[in-house]
């Protein structure tokens, strides 16, 4: 069973552009995925402080699409660089600030999610070791080679799904 991913369709052309039009296209295309990646990322931000992770999850795809065609647009910006400059030099330099605009929001949201990431982390962990500081038929007189008991061991079982 072979199952083959489909060839995402990209709102403009990773060709070099040969022309005013071709040139303002792209730079208008790639503007306009932008602003939606920022406002998609300024949402999942917003619902992550508000501890509403199930719905900033269900973000995912979409923001997983824009983000793919953001690279691909940003390399392919890279590529043909003199060609857009030449061509379009005010949508080019509307690209430029834009893109300038979009690396602060980015570092934020990476902040909120590690934030996030490792509230979930502390807070499963003292659950694990509050849990295993219960568990019964443990030896509170004397430890394992008769030594003196360690503090309360945390349980065993528990999972942390680290993929946020």
């Amino acid at each position: 069973m072979n199952a083959q991913l489909e060839p995402v369709k990209l709102p403009f052309s990773v060709e070099r552009p040969t022309s005013p039009a071709e040139a303002e296209q792209f730079c208008n295309a790639l503007a306009r995925t932008m602003d939606e990646l920022l406002t998609l990322i300024e949402t999942e931000t917003d619902l992550v402080r508000s501890g509403k992770l199930k719905d900033a999850g269900t973000l995912q795809p979409e923001k997983a699409r824009l983000i793919h065609e953001y690279t691909r647009g940003m390399m392919s910006a890279k590529d043909h660089a003199v060609a857009l400059g030449n061509l379009a030099p005010a949508a080019t330099q509307t690209l430029r600030r834009k893109h300038g605009e979009f690396q602060p929001v980015l570092r934020i949201n990476l902040a909120v999610l590690s934030t996030a990431r490792e509230v979930a982390s502390d807070i499963v962990s003292t659950v694990a070791k509050a849990v295993g500081a219960q568990q019964p038929n443990r030896t509170t007189t004397y430890g394992p080679n008769g030594g003196t008991p360690t503090g309360p061991q945390s349980a065993h079982g528990i999972a942390i799904n680290r993929s946020l």
